[in-house]
């Protein structure tokens, strides 16, 4: 895990705990997942990951409506080691811990 300051001059700086990038990526453009350890009141985990298609989208409207600040993404099974240690951060980022 690697913690990334992140933002311009113009915004405020935030501190991004990368936890991984897909095990299987090619030229570094794959699904990742970091945590927002200075969210406050709780940290928040940000995944990078392929847009859903048309159908897969339209299942999700089904249950969740979509607003234009929001996007269906899909991360691969391969990365479930790695969006469990987001989780891990994110309670010990929101305990105090990091």
């Amino acid at each position: 895990m690697q913690l990334i300051a992140t933002g311009s001059t113009r915004e405020a700086v935030m501190a991004l705990l990368f936890i991984g990038i897909d095990p299987a990526t090619e030229d570094e453009k794959c699904p990742a997942a970091w945590v927002d350890v200075d969210m406050k009141p709780e940290p928040d985990i940000l995944f990078q990951g392929w847009l859903a298609d048309e159908a897969t989208l339209a299942e999700c409207l089904k249950n969740s409506p979509n607003p234009d600040s929001e996007a269906v993404i899909r991360m691969p099974y391969r990365m479930i080691d790695i969006i469990r240690k987001a989780c891990d951060a994110a309670e010990e980022a929101a305990a105090g811990n990091l």
